[in-house]
C-alpha cells in the first residue's frame, strides 16, 4: 500500500509522550490485534434533550450499528493489499472488528511507525509499552468508514480513582450500607433481579477476600462473575495499595449495597482499546444491566479524540439500552492531575452520556445516621480532592442549560462535571477487605459503585430501568437552587472551583436522599425543594426530598429528608411496619458494632 493511497484518519493524532524513555524496536513480526471502529448506519436518534431514545438491543445493533457491507468492505481493502493481515472477529453491531497480523505490516497499512518505550503508570512505576505518536493513515477507500483504529499504543490510558486513608488522617470510617443507610437507600430494595457491570482495567479479586468481607457483614456472598476483555483476567496482584484494592473497593461497595445484584466484573488491558472494548461488551450484555461502574479515568488532553469518541459513543448505545453508566470524577481535584496548571475535566466522567460522580467529605453518626457535615472532598495536594470542572472537549447539554455550569477555561459553554456525589474522603472512608487486610479506602472510586447501587436499587423499585437519569435529575433547575431527591453541598472547594447554592462543580446537585430520590423518578414526589437548611457548620442546603421515606417495610426516615442539619425532607418514612430510623433495612447495619474496632484499629482515632 502506498503512501499516496493513504489519508489521515481524523481525531487520531497523538502527541509525543512527556516522560517517555526508548525501550528499543518493536518486533515487525510480533502478532498483535487492533479494534476498529466503524461509522454507523444511522446516527442514534434523541429525544428533544439531546439524549437518546430508548431502543431495544435488536433495533440498537440492526438499525444504529454499522452496515455489514462496511466491513465487508474493510477486510477486502486491509487484505488485498497486504495479505498477512487478517479480519478475525466481526461485530456491526457494535460497529467493531477485530484486525490482527504482524506488527510491521499492520504499521504500515496505517501509515505509523511503532517503538517500544517505558513512561509512568498509574501509580507511579514505570510501564514499557508499545508505542506511536503523531496522526494514522487509513486507505482512502476506507475515510469515512473507519471512525477509530486502536491498539498501536499500549501506553496505559486510565488511572483507578480511589485513595488509601492515612492513619493519622483517619477521623471515621463507615461500611458502604451504613453510608447507603446515612443516604437514606429505598426501604425494601437490594438490587434483586438487576445486573450491574464494572470495568477494571486491572487487578483482580480472590473468592477468599469476597467470602471473608460478606461474611463479617452478615450479608450472602452475591454473585460475582469475571469477564475477560482483550486476552485480560481476574489476576489479583496482591499489591492492596494498587489496582486489586480498585477491584476490591467496586465490588465490595456494589455487592454490600445491593447483595440482591449479579455482578459482571470486565478485566481489560489498561489501554485505550481495552477501555473502549469492555465497556461496549458490558453496556450490550444480556440481560442489559441497570448500570456499569466505571471507576477510571484520565484528563481528557491524554485521550485522542477518536478514543474519547468511540467510549463516549459506546456510553451512548447503552443509554439507549437503558443502562445508566456511573463514572468517577477523579480525585486530583479541579486539575486532574495534568502538569499544566490548569483546569481540566476527567474523561470519561465528562461523556454527556455518563453520570458524573464527584466527592464529599462526610461526617455521620454511623449507628443512628444522623449527619454532623457534609462538604466538598478537598484533602489538599498531598490529599487529593475531587475531580470537577467545565469540559473542553464535550459541549453544554441541553438539560444542563439551566444549571449555571460556567463558561470552560477556553471560554465556550461545556458539559459541567459532576453531576452528583457521594462520600469520598478517605479520612471518612469505606471500611473493605483487600488481598486480606482490613483497610479504609476513599476516592470518587467510591461514589461510583455506590451510585451503580443506588440505581439497581431504584430499577428494583420502580420496574423500569433508567438509563440517562440527568434530564430528570436537573429537570426545572435554576442556578442557585437545590434539585428534589439530591441534598445540595454549599461548602468547600476543589482547587478551581466552589461549592455553592444549587449545581457546582464539586459536587454536582449533591448527594443522594434515596427514598426522596425513588419518589422523584416515580413522577409522583409531592415535597418541595426544600429551603435554605444547614446551620452554617453542615457545609449542606438542607434537604430537598419530597416526602421522606417511599413506603415498603421499614421506611427510611428518622432523620428526616437530609438525615443531617437541618434538612427539609418531609416526614421520614412513610412505611408500613415503622422503621428504626436512619438506616432503614439497609443490609448490614446491624453489623456495624462489631466491625467498628477492627478498622478502627487499623485507621486510627475516630472523630
Amino acid at each position: 500500500m502506498t503512501s499516496s493511497s493513504l489519508v489521515p484518519l481524523a481525531g487520531s493524532h497523538r502527541e509525543p509522550l512527556p516522560g517517555a524513555v526508548p525501550a528499543g524496536p518493536v518486533d515487525p513480526q510480533e502478532r498483535i490485534e487492533l479494534t476498529v471502529v466503524t461509522r454507523r448506519a444511522a446516527n442514534l436518534p434523541r429525544d428533544a434533550d439531546g439524549a437518546p431514545v430508548r431502543l431495544s438491543r435488536t433495533e440498537l445493533r440492526s438499525r444504529y450499528g454499522s452496515d455489514p457491507a462496511d466491513h465487508e468492505l474493510i477486510a477486502s481493502v486491509l487484505t488485498s493489499h497486504e495479505p498477512a493481515i487478517q479480519v478475525t472477529a466481526r461485530d456491526p453491531g457494535s460497529r467493531r472488528l477485530t484486525v490482527s497480523g504482524p506488527a510491521g505490516a499492520l504499521a504500515q497499512a496505517f501509515g505509523t511507525e511503532l517503538s517500544m518505550v517505558s513512561s509512568p503508570g498509574p501509580h507511579g512505576e514505570l510501564v514499557t509499552h508499545r508505542y506511536r505518536s503523531g496522526s494514522l493513515q487509513i486507505p482512502a477507500d476506507l475515510d469515512g468508514v473507519i471512525v477509530a483504529v486502536l491498539g498501536f499504543d499500549t501506553r496505559p490510558q486510565a488511572s483507578p480513582h480511589f485513595r488509601l486513608a492515612k492513619p493519622e488522617a483517619a477521623q471515621v470510617s463507615y461500611t458502604p450500607p451504613q453510608v447507603a443507610g446515612i443516604y437514606q437507600f429505598p426501604a425494601g430494595t437490594d438490587g434483586s433481579g438487576q445486573n450491574i457491570g464494572i470495568i477494571e482495567l486491572g487487578g483482580g479479586f480472590s473468592t477468599a477476600d469476597l467470602d471473608s468481607y460478606f461474611g463479617s457483614l452478615g450479608i450472602p456472598v452475591p454473585s460475582v462473575t469475571a469477564v475477560g476483555v482483550d486476552g485480560a483476567s481476574n489476576v489479583p496482584d496482591q499489591a492492596p495499595n494498587g489496582a486489586d484494592g480498585e477491584v476490591l473497593l467496586d465490588i465490595e461497595v456494589v455487592g454490600s449495597v445491593a447483595p440482591g445484584a449479579k455482578q459482571l466484573v470486565y478485566f481489560a488491558p489498561n489501554t485505550d482499546q481495552g477501555f473502549v472494548d469492555a465497556v461496549t461488551n458490558a453496556v450490550q450484555a444480556e440481560p442489559t444491566p441497570a448500570a456499569v461502574s466505571i471507576s477510571w479515568g484520565g484528563p481528557e488532553s491524554s485521550w485522542t479524540a477518536q478514543s474519547m469518541t468511540a467510549l463516549d459513543e459506546a456510553i451512548a448505545d447503552g443509554v439507549s439500552l437503558g443502562v445508566t453508566v456511573t463514572a468517577a470524577a477523579g480525585d486530583n481535584g479541579s486539575g486532574d492531575g495534568a502538569s499544566d496548571g490548569q483546569p481540566h475535566t476527567d474523561f470519561p466522567a465528562s461523556s454527556p452520556h455518563a453520570l458524573a460522580c464527584g466527592g464529599t467529605s462526610l461526617q455521620a453518626d454511623p449507628a443512628t445516621g444522623a449527619i454532623t457535615s457534609e462538604t466538598v472532598w478537598n484533602d489538599g495536594s498531598q490529599g487529593g480532592a475531587t475531580g470537577g470542572g467545565v469540559s473542553q472537549t464535550f459541549g453544554l447539554p441541553t438539560w444542563q442549560a439551566t444549571a449555571g455550569v460556567p463558561a470552560s477555561p477556553a471560554g465556550k459553554p461545556g458539559r459541567g462535571v459532576p453531576d452528583v456525589a457521594g462520600n469520598a474522603d478517605p479520612a471518612t472512608g469505606y471500611q473493605v477487605l483487600v488481598d486480606g487486610q482490613q483497610t479504609v479506602i476513599g476516592g470518587t472510586s467510591a461514589v461510583a459503585p455506590l451510585w451503580a447501587a443506588l440505581t439497581a436499587r431504584l430499577v428494583q423499585s420502580l420496574g423500569k430501568t433508567l438509563g440517562l437519569m440527568q434530564p430528570a435529575l436537573y429537570a426545572g433547575i435554576e442556578p442557585g437552587q437545590p434539585v428534589a431527591g439530591l441534598r445540595d453541598i454549599t461548602s468547600g472547594n476543589n482547587g478551581a472551583y466552589s461549592a455553592g447554592p444549587g449545581w457546582d462543580a464539586c459536587s454536582g446537585l449533591g448527594v443522594p436522599i434515596g427514598s426522596a430520590l425513588l419518589t422523584r423518578l416515580s413522577g409522583s414526589a409531592t415535597g418541595g425543594s426544600g429551603g435554605t437548611g444547614g446551620s452554617g457548620g453542615s457545609g449542606s442546603s438542607g434537604g430537598a426530598g419530597g416526602t421522606g421515606g417511599s413506603g415498603g417495610t421499614g421506611g427510611s426516615g428518622g432523620t428526616g429528608g437530609s438525615g443531617g442539619t437541618g434538612g427539609s425532607g418531609g416526614t421520614g418514612g412513610s412505611g408500613g411496619s415503622g422503621g428504626t430510623g436512619g438506616s432503614g433495612c439497609s443490609p448490614g447495619s446491624n453489623m456495624a458494632a462489631r466491625l467498628q474496632a477492627g478498622w478502627r484499629r487499623r485507621s486510627g482515632p475516630r472523630g
